[in-house]
């Protein structure tokens, strides 16, 4: 058995793992690169004729972004997920084909057709069997990774018994509405991510008290705030947490008299055709959310879908409320993406409000290198946007808490709480001072085991 890194070897994007299993090959993800690596070929490099089957840990843009391309290079193997990613994997490469190649409805709905009839949706926990042309079997489990809906890492038993798991993305420990991860009992082989691996989050319960004080002071100034999330995953934990705000504040009488009535009438106003179909997914599979948010709902009370959130979904009714706002300066939360500030919506409110002294932008997710998320959370007196210098007298907040990610203590977490084994740790998807630090901690865990830094192996 080998692995092969044919993309977030170095770096956070363009996840593409394969498992070499004599002659044959599965792969794991098929990513797009982003940020500073964006300039990199979207064509697909590497052999694939041996490749029998794709497996997608969960449908982030980074981890099933070069589908497409693999498909035009021939591929017409099965592709494993869970339901919940198979559910939402149209959608976001959908609206990819829309953004890269620039294909119409019709063009998209033909993509999104074949990958439909090449998906196997697999239940979390259940186990598929894959022949290869040899006769040996490869066993396949999805399991819960908590990082966003239908997110999973994947167990794989191969041919002669070894264990392999590939941790995908990792979500962090008691978030309110998706289960954690939970470690596996024996693992062999682990490829593990380390996006944040030298670093920690704020609190979990921290950060629902911190977006709350930034958007009163937000409302007390006027203003926008404009919060740049990714479709699926962080716009839906931003949703929980305003609505339990706004359901918190309007029963009582706060600081300031007319608090609970501002929060009252505060628009929350999701900007995202992408982000609205996906929280409709998240909504039909509520049989996968964690149990604070299932007692929400028997509570009465809708985290997802709540009266105060407007839903946009025209263009024109886009470029009016972005025009309006820039006009009037008064306050809503703006939700859109995406959420390293690199494309859609939110590029439109930026331009037109980062001028505004009033305007709020608060950054709840990992900006990678060359992003103009990443060159916003500098503070800087301007930015370029659609060819434009655009004056930056907005307030810009880092939140770390909103991360869909693991931090090192929720990795080191992981991979303590596995009973038997790895004999070896692969570390991946993550820079290499996060693949070190990350290193360090892992080989004091679990001494003896075999720990290697991607970053520092040859391509």
């Amino acid at each position: 058995m080998q692995i092969i890194h044919h993309g977030a070897r170095t770096g956070v994007t363009g996840s593409c793992h394969e498992v070499r299993i004599s002659t044959y090959g599965l792969l794991v993800d098929c990513g797009l690169f982003q940020g500073e690596e964006a300039g990199r070929t979207l064509n697909i490099e590497f052999p694939i004729e041996h490749i029998k089957a794709l497996l997608l840990t969960h449908c982030h843009i980074d981890h099933v972004g070069r589908l497409p391309w693999l498909l035009a290079a021939g591929f017409r193997g099965p592709i494993y997920a869970t339901e919940a990613t198979s559910a939402l994997l149209p959608l976001m490469l959908e609206d990819g084909l829309k953004i890269h190649l620039g294909l119409d409805k019709s063009q998209c709905e033909q993509f999104t057709r074949l990958v439909k009839l090449l998906l196997k949706p697999i239940p979390f926990d259940c186990r598929a069997q894959l022949v290869l042309p040899d006769g040996g079997l490869v066993s396949i489990c999805f399991r819960p990774a908590g990082h966003i809906l239908g997110s999973a890492y994947i167990e794989l038993v191969l041919p002669d018994g070894e264990n392999v798991i590939f941790s995908g993305d990792l979500g962090p420990y008691s978030t309110p509405l998706l289960v954690d991860p939970q470690s596996p009992k024996q693992v062999g082989t682990l490829v593990i991510e380390s996006t944040y691996g030298g670093k920690y989050h704020q609190p979990i319960d921290y950060r629902e008290q911190q977006l709350a004080e930034i958007i009163e002071r937000s409302m007390n100034d006027g203003g926008a705030i404009l919060l740049p999330a990714f479709s699926v995953g962080r716009t839906q934990e931003l949703l929980f947490d305003i609505e339990n705000i706004i359901s918190r504040t309007l029963p009582l009488k706060s600081r300031k008299e007319d608090a609970a009535t501002n929060w009252h009438q505060l628009p929350v106003i999701l900007d995202s055709p992408l982000a609205i179909g996906i929280t409709e997914q998240y909504i039909t599979f509520q049989r996968l959310w964690a149990k604070e948010a299932k007692q929400r709902l028997l509570s009465g009370r809708h985290p997802l879908s709540f009266k105060q959130c407007i839903t946009v979904n025209q263009h024109s009714d886009h470029l009016a409320i972005v025009n309006r706002m820039k006009v009037t300066g008064e306050p809503a939360i703006i939700v859109a993406a995406s959420g390293m500030c690199e494309g859609g919506r939110i590029m439109n409110y930026l331009e037109a409000l980062l001028p505004d002294s009033r305007t709020d932008v608060i950054l709840v997710g990992y900006q990678a290198k060359g992003t103009l998320g990443r060159s916003l959370q500098s503070q800087p007196d301007s930015v370029e946007i659609q060819n434009k210098n655009i004056k930056v007298n907005a307030t810009v907040h880092t939140m770390s808490g909103y991360s869909a990610h693991a931090d090192q203590f929720d990795l080191v977490k992981f991979v303590a709480g596995i009973e038997q084994g790895p004999q070896q740790i692969r570390i991946v998807h993550g820079d290499l001072s996060s693949q070190r630090a990350l290193a360090k901690k892992l080989a004091a865990v679990k001494p003896g085991c075999e720990v290697i830094i991607a970053a520092e192996e040859g391509s």
